[in-house]
Formats: C-alpha cells, structure tokens, sequence
C-alpha cells in the first residue's frame, strides 16, 4: 500500500550563487516539484537575488550567519511546514535529473516504517584511487556505504540498483520527518563539518535502515578544494574522526589508530611524488589533528576549504 507523501529540500548554501542558479534550474524542471524547498544562506554578500529569480517554486529563505553547515542544516530543518512527512538536504552544487524527485518519491511512498533515508544516486562520484591500499589500512571496504572497524566509512559508488548501506552522504538525502526530529545534525561540526554527514547518517543507522536508491539519479559537481586550506583540512581529517570514534564508542581505537596512520602515510607518498607546498600543509595538518586530540583539545577546528 502506497503512503502519502510530501517532500521538502534543504539547501544550505555559501558563496557559489551560481551553482545555486543552476540547481534551482534543474529543480524547476523536476517532473514532481517538491512540497518546500528551502535556501539557508550564510553567503556574504547574500544569494537573496538568486532565490528571486525562481518565485514559482515554494521557497523559503533562511539568513543563518556565521555559515556552518551542520548549524544551516539544521535551521532549514527547523523551517519545515507541519505537513512535511519526508526531507532532506541537497548540496547547493547538485544539479538533478529531470525525474529524481519523482522517483525518490515513489521510493518513500512504498518504504517500510523502518527506513529512516534514502540517498539519491550521483552519477558522477569519483573513482577510487588506490583501493588496496586504503582497504590495507581499513580506511575503505568491499561492501560499498560499510561503515569499518575504524570509523572510516566504504565509499559510495554511483549505483544503478537501489542497496542498503550504513552510511549516507550529506549532500543528496532524504530522511523520514520521524528522524528529523529525533536527531539533529552535530553542531560540534564546525565550518565545513568534515564528517558531519557520517557522524548524522551513522547515529540514524542504528535504529533505521539507510539506502542508495538505484534510480534517483543527480550530478555532484564539486568544487575543488582550496589549495590555501589544505593544512585546514588536513586538521579536520584527523582531529574530526577521533572526535566521531570517542563520541560512537563503537569502534576499535587500534584500528582508528591504523587507518590514521594509513591517511598521513598516503598524504606523504602524494607530496614525494608533487613535492608542492599544498601537500606539505595538509600533511601539517593531520599531524597538527592528532597532537591536539592526545592533548586533550575538545573545540573543533573551524575552516571552510571549498
């Protein structure tokens, strides 16, 4: 028996009104609108003028400043009208094909009341590079979406059938109203929020089944990492996932320690091979993440590196 439902896109966004642009555009051309779509914009200046161009579709527009993208995320879920029964967030980079709301829709109107998310499949995900050597160091996994011993979780490839999975992107999922309201997203992520989608995803995985939906389809087109914030990063690489493994209390410390060893080893081999100033500064970085974990360090380290 099929169940009604009404769908909701969060968009948290900063500094890329012209992605934005063109999500909104791909959303416009959906052949089933969503019930609620909206902006949390923490760009400087604002996006507002981009979200005017698309006053046929019902928007909401969200100001949260300072941007951080747990706290956006959770301020757009905090704007959802009583009717939502499903919502989710979509990166302010996505552009969707024509029939992706239309068929993650069909997928949650036949869903059993234990699914708690469904992710949209991304045509274009990258490919794995290196894949023995990140399994070797339980940074990777043979089931696609596992979540490892580690805390580090499996990619996610592009799928054409839907799979279930322990873990869920942040960027192209949606979660049952049930769960968003049960669970926000971790603040502690500050900035960026390296790990964020994985520290929310797996917490809903303990309760709720999680899946990739085989035919809900968009594009990700990810902007690259700033070449001036690669120490940022490294930071937050290091100093997030210890943070995630000491908050689940699920995983082996050992084999944390491992995997982190497998993510500066790998850091190393990439500045041997460039010799550049970037890889160097992200090598400081996860070095810099660990030291200040065993020091006892509890705030995050903020920093946006896109």
């Amino acid at each position: 028996m099929k169940t009604a439902v009404k769908l909701a896109y969060v968009v948290p966004t900063k500094d890329r009104p012209d992605d934005l642009g063109k999500l909104l555009e791909s959303i416009r051309r959906q052949t089933r609108v969503p019930d609620q779509l909206i902006i949390v914009d923490g760009s400087a200046p604002d996006v507002r003028h981009v979200v005017d161009r698309f006053a046929d579709l019902p928007i909401t527009y969200v100001r949260e400043m300072p941007p951080s993208l747990a706290r956006q995320r959770n301020a757009g879920m905090a704007a959802l009208s009583d009717d939502i029964t499903v919502a989710g967030y979509l990166d302010d980079d996505i552009v969707m094909e024509p029939d992706a709301t239309e068929k993650m829709l069909e997928f949650w109107e036949d869903a059993a009341t234990d699914v708690g998310g469904a992710a949209f499949s991304i045509i274009n995900q990258p490919q794995i590079i290196r894949e023995s050597v990140l399994k070797f160091f339980l940074m990777h996994g043979s089931k696609p979406g596992k979540v490892m011993p580690s805390g580090f979780a499996a990619f996610i490839p592009y799928v054409t059938k839907t799979i279930q999975t322990e873990w869920l992107y942040g960027g192209a999922t949606i979660w049952r109203r049930e769960v968003i309201e049960e669970i926000n997203f971790d603040e502690w992520y500050d900035g960026y929020g390296y790990l964020e989608d994985l520290d929310y995803s797996y917490r809903v995985s303990r309760r709720w089944k999680l899946f990739v939906t085989g035919d809900a389809r968009v594009w990700h087109f990810s902007g690259q990492k700033s070449l001036d914030k690669q120490y940022e990063l490294g930071r937050q690489q290091t100093f997030n996932r210890i943070y995630f493994v000491r908050k689940m209390k699920t995983f082996s410390r050992l084999a944390t320690a491992w995997a982190l060893s497998g993510l500066v080893f790998m850091a190393l081999l990439a500045f041997l091979r460039y010799r550049d100033r970037p890889r160097y500064r992200r090598i400081i970085g996860n070095l810099h993440g660990i030291v200040a974990a065993l020091s006892g360090r509890e705030k995050s380290f903020a920093g946006h590196w896109k």
